[in-house]
């Protein structure tokens, strides 16, 4: 039964994509669906479009394809897009249109597996051994109280062969439609060239964790590095799709961390919900963690060795503030690393499952539209916040009977 709805919930994305064949293809794209366009640079087809306006049903007809140089959106019409006299370098494409596309993958993510492999390194001494082992078993603890569907693995000191071993496993169960998450805790080395990753025997390298993680199918990835050092990782892990979230901002700052024990307790604290709305995402659990650590070396009156960063666009060097005005953090906003309260409970709830997945669709959907805020105007902005919050409220008022 899975697998039919799994393939009519591919068959609607396909049947979505050639009805919005001009918007929507970046998030789209992401889960391996493709337009087919004759020229790439435009990103119109002659013919109809059965994406109607609000007063009218009547399919709209295009006698030429438009370059995407020449396009604008016309507000007074919503779903159309016409062309700019004298052309335009802008993309106004209508954005709820790109939402749209967005809840429609949630739904094909609807009850998929998150996969967390959690791996603490090699301590040298009792006392980091012992240390890097609580905190594996503090995550795993949270993930697995979570609910949910789930696939929880944590290695303590694993060598590189079993390392390799777990996640071609991972790579063999997991289909496009779910998500990884790897946390790597431990002791971390950087060259000026290459960074390891220290466990017992030969230390493993983050050229081959990116190419060992480029072999699970899971569109939707995050990687937490908290080792030392691990900001000489970024260049290797980053890639389209992927969060990667590292305890320091180079491969030079290779202290011990602080801010592994608070990334641990973000996945348990509800403090780190800072929207309230019961799940922690990958955004809130790095700023709560880097909050936290900075306190410490503050109430320490210590110097900082250790300045966390996050990167998910596949191409920067990491932000240690990440915002839509540089462009980091969108993609850490959207992914839930561990639910709370009710939704750990809904979770757990076969008959809450679908209800749960659609709450966090919508709010990924809001997330998404409060990073394009500056290109929408602002009363389609209000207008289109208000009617995803409506929906959302309607789906908790559900959730909480």
């Amino acid at each position: 039964m899975r697998a039919i709805l799994h393939s009519n919930l591919i068959a609607a994305c396909k049947d979505l994509w050639s009805r919005l064949a001009f918007v929507g293809q970046p998030s789209l794209a992401a889960a391996g669906f493709q337009p087919a366009l004759s020229d790439p640079a435009q990103v119109l087809t002659p013919g109809r479009s059965r994406l109607s306006s609000g007063s009218s049903d009547k399919p709209f007809v295009f006698n030429k394809p438009i370059p995407r140089s020449c396009q604008r959106f016309n507000p007074s019409r919503p779903g159309r897009v016409v062309p700019l006299k004298g052309g335009c370098r802008q993309d106004c494409l209508p954005h709820f249109v790109k939402l749209l596309a967005l809840l429609a993958l949630g739904a094909l993510c609807a009850n998929a597996t998150t996969f967390y492999v959690t791996i603490s390194g090699l301590g040298g001494e009792p006392d980091y051994d012992q240390r890097f082992k609580m905190l594996a078993t503090d995550i795993d603890s949270s993930l697995k109280k979570a609910g949910g569907d789930s696939n929880v693995i944590t290695m303590v000191a694993p060598t590189r062969e079993q390392i390799r071993t777990r996640l071609g496993e991972v790579a063999k169960q997991a289909k496009p439609t779910d998500a990884l998450v790897v946390m790597l805790i431990g002791h971390g080395s950087f060259d000026g060239v290459e960074y390891k990753f220290n466990i017992p025997g030969a230390d493993i390298s983050g050229a081959e964790l990116a190419t060992l993680l480029d072999h699970v199918p899971a569109e939707r990835q995050l990687v937490v590095n908290m080792t030392s050092s691990s900001g000489g990782s970024i260049e290797f892990l980053r890639k389209a799709n992927r969060v990667v979230i590292a305890a320091t901002k180079t491969g030079t700052e290779k202290n011990a961390t602080i801010f592994a024990r608070y990334w641990a307790e973000a996945l348990r604290d509800p403090a780190a919900d800072a929207d309230k709305n019961e799940s922690v995402s990958a955004l809130e659990a790095f700023h709560y963690a880097q909050q936290k650590t900075t306190e410490f070396f503050d109430s320490q009156k210590r110097l900082a060795t250790e300045h966390s960063v996050l990167e998910d666009t596949g191409k920067g060097e990491g932000e240690h503030t990440p915002s839509p005005q540089n462009g980091e953090g969108r993609l850490a906003a959207m992914f839930p690393v561990v639910r709370l309260g009710s939704n750990a409970a809904a979770a757990r709830d076969p008959a809450k499952r679908a209800l749960l997945d659609r709450k966090e669709q919508l709010e990924q959907a809001i997330d998404q539209l409060k990073y394009q805020k500056a290109a929408i105007p602002d009363n389609q902005y209000k207008q289109q916040l208000t009617q995803f919050l409506l929906a959302l409220a309607q789906v908790q008022e559900e959730i909480d009977k």
